[in-house]
């Protein structure tokens, strides 16, 4: 993870105060039509809103959307993908045992995971950020969480980022999922949240959290989210190849406006898949 300034959709996107939007209800684009036989089970979160979330009818978000596409374009029809819940400290090691085929998890692509893993994009370029409750007006950025608790998932570059950088500063709470930690910033046990701006958007936004919490808006880092997959899969450069033509077709912003922009989270100019 590289510290970086923040780009300026990123500072807007990231500002987003509960009582202003609401994120309303994911959106499944649906069926890939793909009309092969092939089978995939695809690793997942499932408790981000807009990104990847259960459903009453199954799992919706723009990480749904980019698997589904993807798994259309390796011949893998919507009925025949296995959603696999997995803990985010669980996702390389779901590839490299084999229990998963691909890991769609606002995966960032690091050096360090690239040792044990191989990786498709990136697809999507967050930042990390912090989320406090509304009325907290002692955190203005990470330089100011000395002496703080701050939430993150264990297994992610965000806790990479805050362990490294701030190290006897602050205590880190370490759990499976950014939804305990978000419960946990609320319920007031800890002072912060960090992560990726796009993830701490959608919970901010979330009728149970209106009025409570709020981004602070100053993202620290860029986060590039990738697919990832087992090293020595042959299906790596179909992937990158699909995930170039998501974004082509138009199906990369249309999946963002429906699960992202009713936020208030500024859509950015799409990346260059590598």
């Amino acid at each position: 993870m590289r510290r970086l300034a923040a780009t300026a959709w990123g500072l807007v996107a990231a500002s987003v105060l509960v009582s202003g939007c609401s994120s309303g209800t994911p959106q499944n684009t649906g069926d890939n039509s793909a009309t092969g036989s092939g089978t995939l089970t695809i690793g997942i979160a499932d408790d981000l809103p807009g990104v990847s979330l259960k459903t009453d009818s199954g799992y919706a978000g723009f990480d749904i959307d980019t698997a589904n596409y993807v798994a259309g374009k390796l011949g893998v029809p919507t009925k025949n993908i296995t959603w696999q819940r997995i803990d985010q400290a669980e996702r390389v090691s779901a590839l490299t045992s084999g229990k998963v085929d691909l890991v769609v998890s606002t995966f960032s692509i690091t050096a360090e995971r690239e040792k044990e893993i191989a990786f498709a994009g990136p697809y999507f370029v967050a930042h990390q950020d912090l989320l406090i409750r509304r009325n907290d007006d002692t955190i203005t950025g990470p330089e100011t969480l000395d002496g703080k608790k701050v939430c993150a998932a264990a297994g992610t570059t965000s806790i990479d980022y805050l362990t490294s950088h701030y190290r006897g500063k602050i205590t880190v709470v370490k759990v499976p999922s950014w939804s305990e930690c978000v419960r946990d910033l609320a319920a007031g046990t800890v002072d912060a949240v960090s992560t990726d701006d796009l993830i701490l958007a959608g919970f901010a936004t979330q009728p149970e959290y209106k009025g409570v919490l709020r981004v602070i808006g100053k993202g620290f880092t860029d986060e590039n989210y990738g697919i990832g997959l087992k090293q020595g899969d042959d299906r790596l450069e179909k992937v990158r190849a699909a995930l170039k033509e998501y974004i082509s077709s138009g199906a990369w912003k249309k999946s963002l406006d429906a699960n992202i922009a009713p936020s208030g989270y500024g859509i950015p100019a799409p990346p260059t898949v590598k």
